[in-house]
């Protein structure tokens, strides 16, 4: 409280004085004994409506501790379970939350993980999948500005993300405790399968194993691969401490059309403690036939290098880079032809597309000769303003021809194209509009049109490359990118009849994590129906096993997350509950289940990761070493603070009561006294 306040509260005192007196001893008629307090009273009351005017600022002062938090996250992925660590994993979290001195001195909050975190302390030790990087990058935004040191329960094997022991993003000291055997046993491990997904009918496709040897002793063994109770290739291999591991490369015919399943498998060693990583499940679907694209351009651009790369990130299509001649010569040889800013040169190449109706895509940039392609296409119209425009992309949810999902379209780098009204002379589909600053143009950016059985796709603007390295940079994959071109593709590679009802999935997924199966419905007129109840009758044609999901609604599609599902064929069915919509098809979940294949606890990682961290690693009988850190570490002490708040007079109610009740009194009294 000032000085300049702190007077004007006494001059408030004075006046106040000054204006009881005045009215009970210098001007009133009454002379009693009751005088005293009657001026009493009106002292009071005036003191008080001037302190509320004068709203003078008090400090209050509030002093508390505040504990450290520990956080305890436990690894609930299925090696644990495997390597017979979950009644030790168990344990040591009792241990930990249970502790008194832990209790005293810290906030314990627990956290298991898998593939994801959760805020919970149930350990059933069943996930298929582990990314402790995630885990801890997420505990670290948590508790990014609080003191919080982590105890990671876990046996430092990671499936899938990014190398947790290398990683600088972690802002809390780790002290992992480790579980698992860190003896060295005798192990063989087919450590990798790469295949193709797809191959074609009549060919041979690659296959590519490499084998992992463990042990110090010279050793031989068999490598096969299986196809049912068929040995398709068989060889002797052999390892040593210093020769451990090898690299077979094989082909096999592809005979037939479908879905083939292989096995391939190490023989054994009789010493092995961990046979199940001995074999591996992999698959091939073998198709009859290969889409090929001509690409038309008349320049060199690197919008062509992308999509050449996106479109054949799908084996089962390729990409020819033509000019206008060339293709010519080739015309006959192709399913699609994608048309990179058409000039005058491509005046042959359009009377070839529309004398046999062939499905295309335009692609119109800064390059493009409008007055030739507004005579040539016949099915759209761009206005010639001479100028240039960046346009950004606005997804449309409502987009019926095929099934897409909006990948950050938003976030993009804007297209360059010509600034002008765009028309269309037939029925189109908006799959992305135009935004500029922000701000809709209500003009479409990339469009979709169906028109004499012919089917066709119209991009207006130029620089898509930089749409395929931003989604590496979002997504550290080019695959989302990757697969909206592939999905655009096959929309324009195909001719068959528009569906209401359109279904996503895969031929085939390797493990049973992650099996999402997606569905799209639409009303009369193709627009995406948020109304209907979509489920799913999944059949295992093993054991006849049957049974029936509901999809969930999801942006603008409806899912149906199957995950867990056991190694076997499927067939199912979507159908639509309140119309008589119905789409079939299968799928195989081959076996295999990636946290069976360790033998033993990844030790130098998580030292790697403590030392990394400024942490310390215990293995499981050192538990209470960690607690004794814990509780000792100066770093980790409650800490004593103030909180110091403001408070203006006026908001302390207990004045306006006070004033109330000696004005109240004041009446009271002189109404009892006939002065009233």
């Amino acid at each position: 409280m000032g000085t300049e306040t702190l007077l004007l509260i006494i001059l408030s005192g004075i006046i106040a004085l000054l204006v009881a007196l005045f009215q009970y001893k210098y001007k009133a008629k009454y002379k009693g004994k009751w005088v005293l307090v009657f001026t009493f009273l009106r002292f009071l009351s005036v003191f008080a409506i001037l302190l509320l005017l004068i709203n003078p600022k008090f400090t209050q002062v509030s002093i508390y501790t505040e504990k450290p938090n520990l956080v305890v996250a436990v690894d609930n992925s299925n090696s644990i379970a495997y390597l017979k660590q979950d009644k030790n994993a168990l344990s040591i979290l009792n241990t930990l939350t249970e502790h008194p001195e832990l209790k005293k001195e810290f906030d314990i909050d627990v956290f298991t993980f898998d593939d994801v975190i959760k805020t919970s302390d149930t350990n059933i030790f069943k996930s298929k999948a582990s990314n402790i990087d995630k885990a801890l990058r997420e505990l670290s935004s948590i508790y990014k500005n609080k003191v919080a040191p982590v105890v990671l329960i876990s046996d430092g094997n990671q499936t899938f993300g990014n190398d947790y022991s290398v990683s600088n993003k972690y802002t809390q000291p780790i002290h992992p405790i480790i579980l698992g055997d860190t003896t060295t046993y005798t192990d063989l491990k087919i450590q990798q399968i790469n295949i193709n997904k797809y191959a074609f009918l009549k060919n041979k496709f690659p296959i590519e194993a490499i084998l992992v040897y463990q042990g110090n002793a010279p050793i031989s063994t068999k490598f096969t691969i299986n196809q049912g109770n068929s040995i398709l290739y068989s060889k002797v291999v052999t390892f040593s401490k210093q020769e451990n591991s090898t690299v077979i490369s094989l082909t096999l015919p592809a005979n037939s059309v479908g879905v083939k399943s292989f096995t391939a498998k190490l023989q054994a060693l009789k010493s092995e403690k961990n046979t199940t990583n001995n074999s591996k499940n992999f698959a091939v679907e073998v198709i009859d036939q290969k889409t090929k694209i001509a690409l038309v351009s008349d320049f060199s651009h690197p919008d062509l290098g992308a999509l050449k790369k996106s479109i054949e990130s799908n084996e089962q299509r390729a990409v020819e880079i033509l000019n206008p001649i060339d293709f010519l010569n080739k015309k006959n040889d192709f399913q699609l032809v994608i048309l990179y800013q058409p000039n005058n040169k491509f005046k042959e190449v359009y009377e070839v597309l529309n004398a046999e109706n062939k499905n295309r895509f335009t692609i119109v940039g800064a390059k493009t000769q409008l007055s030739f392609v507004n005579n040539n296409s016949k099915v759209f119209n761009v206005a010639q303003t001479g100028q240039e425009e960046d346009f950004q992309a606005i997804f449309n949810l409502n987009f019926s021809p095929f099934l897409i999902e909006d990948i950050n379209f938003e976030d993009f780098p804007p297209l360059k194209g010509p600034f002008g009204d765009i028309s269309f002379t037939v029925p189109f589909q908006t799959l992305l509009g135009k935004s500029v600053l922000g701000i809709s143009k209500n003009e479409p950016l990339l469009a979709t049109l169906e028109t004499n059985s012919r089917r066709e796709a119209v991009l207006f603007g130029e620089n898509i490359w930089q749409w395929r390295a931003q989604s590496f940079l979002n997504e550290t994959s080019f695959n989302p990118f990757d697969d909206f071109i592939g999905k655009l593709t096959q929309y324009l590679a195909s001719n068959q009849q528009k569906s209401r009802l359109t279904v996503d999935y895969e031929s085939f997924y390797t493990g049973s994590n992650n099996i999402i199966i997606k569905a799209q419905t639409f009303d009369k007129n193709y627009q995406f129906d948020t109304r209907q109840s979509l489920e799913l009758i999944l059949e295992n044609i093993s054991s006849k096993e049957k049974s029936t999901t509901p999809f969930i609604l999801k942006s603008n599609n409806y899912q149906v997350d199957l995950s867990g599902l056991d190694a076997s064929k499927y067939s199912f069915t979507v159908r639509s509950k309140g119309e008589n919509l119905s789409k079939s098809g299968s799928f195989e979940v081959l076996e295999y289940n990636i946290e069976e294949q360790f033998l033993n606890a990844d030790v130098a990682k998580l030292k790697q990761l403590a030392a990394n961290t400024s942490g310390k690693s215990y293995f499981v009988n050192n538990v209470d070493e960690l607690i004794s850190e814990l509780v000792n570490n100066e770093h980790y002490k409650p800490i004593q603070k103030s909180n110091k708040n403001t408070v203006p007079l006026i908001d302390w109610k207990y004045l306006l009561v006070f004033l109330i009740l000696t004005l109240s009194a004041e009446w009271f009294l002189r109404k009892y006294n006939g002065l009233i």
